[in-house]
């Protein structure tokens, strides 16, 4: 069995590399603005998701200082949808660093780069390796999932992930470390994949030790995930006489932090009767949606009880809400959970549901 070659590695990617549209292309140099963005938006969410925001995203902010520029709502608005909202703080704080301090160009060493806020290891590799060619070892779940192969580590993640990042490093090629950076992730995205790997088109076939063994499959290793606990509440869909519905913003920190959201109780682990009744916003009578919106977040399923109600034109919002027209809600920073809710509670209602951007 003969030592994984990066070679081997690069002459498949030349052949079969994926056009993205944060990549450059064969022989162009990359924009760290680009390489940046994508590695954050790209995180916990599919290629295939990101790629319409992306495009979205870079026209509404075409480099850092239009990004750092913006209002925060405009930022957290263009990530709506994306989920992880922590990521949309963290850019717009990180665009701002960058201006601020290095006058809008990206640090080009890990170091710098992991100075900056919300870039953590693996995106200061990836955008080192990819942006400025430096020799680093980018590590994310495909690579994790190719090298974990490729040497039958034993060790599960994430506890395994510093040997994955020094078997990684050990064969990054000095002239094409951002190609064998981005090589690694399209091996993993397209051939070497969670099930059903496809070894026989893999360039590293040979040398895999989880191949030779017939295990590639159950590589890598995993601690068993901790049963997560059902949350309930209450949303509560006010709808005003002149077309306008309540909202609020969350607190700038935690879960769905600096997001636009209906009125909610809190949610809890048992489903609180007393609480949501205690939670209402406004006098009204309710009506209840036929069925209970589901959302599924890292650390735990959400079911939200939704009750929606008309109330007077006249009617002012209470304090730390306002009301926003419904032609306007494409304007307000929405999470898929709340447009989710809305779209019951407007249904419930009787109002045509309106999907805007």
């Amino acid at each position: 069995m003969h030592a994984a070659s990066a070679f081997d590695l690069l002459i498949w990617y030349d052949r079969h590399r994926r056009e993205l549209p944060w990549r450059a292309l064969a022989g162009e140099r990359a924009d760290p603005y680009r390489v940046w963005l994508s590695e954050i938006m790209l995180q916990q969410t599919t290629v295939q998701a990101v790629k319409p925001y992306f495009a979205a995203f870079l026209a509404r902010f075409p480099d850092v200082q239009a990004l750092a520029a913006a209002p925060s709502e405009a930022v957290m608005n263009a990530w709506a949808g994306l989920g992880y909202y922590s990521r949309a703080r963290n850019l717009h704080a990180c665009a701002q660093a960058v201006v601020a301090r290095h006058g809008g160009r990206f640090p080009d060493t890990e170091a710098g780069l992991r100075d900056l806020p919300g870039i953590g290891v693996y995106t200061a590799a990836a955008v080192a390796a990819i942006a400025f060619g430096r020799v680093a070892a980018a590590v994310d779940g495909n690579v994790e999932r190719v090298m974990s192969r490729l040497h039958a580590l034993e060790a599960p993640m994430p506890a395994g992930r510093g040997a994955v990042a020094a078997h990684t490093l050990a064969i990054v090629p000095a002239d094409r470390p951002g190609d064998f950076a981005q090589a690694l992730m399209d091996l993993g995205a397209t051939i070497c994949t969670p099930r059903k790997p496809a070894c026989a088109l893999c360039p590293w076939q040979a040398p895999c030790r989880a191949r030779h063994a017939g295990l590639q499959e159950s590589f890598p290793r995993k601690v068993a995930k901790k049963e997560r606990p059902q949350r309930h509440g209450t949303a509560f869909v006010v709808l005003r006489a002149d077309q306008a519905i309540l909202l609020r913003t969350r607190p700038p920190k935690g879960l769905l932090g600096g997001m636009a959201e209906v009125p909610t109780s809190a949610w809890t682990a048992e489903r609180g009767v007393a609480e949501a009744l205690g939670a209402r916003p406004l006098p009204a009578d309710w009506l209840t949606a036929n069925t209970p919106v589901r959302h599924v977040f890292t650390h735990f399923p959400l079911e939200l009880t939704v009750l929606a109600a008309r109330v007077p034109a006249m009617t002012d919002a209470p304090e730390g809400s306002r009301f926003t027209p419904l032609a306007a809600l494409g304007d307000e920073p929405l999470s898929t959970l709340m447009r989710k809710v809305i779209e019951a509670g407007l249904g419930t209602l009787g109002e045509p549901v309106r999907r805007s951007g």
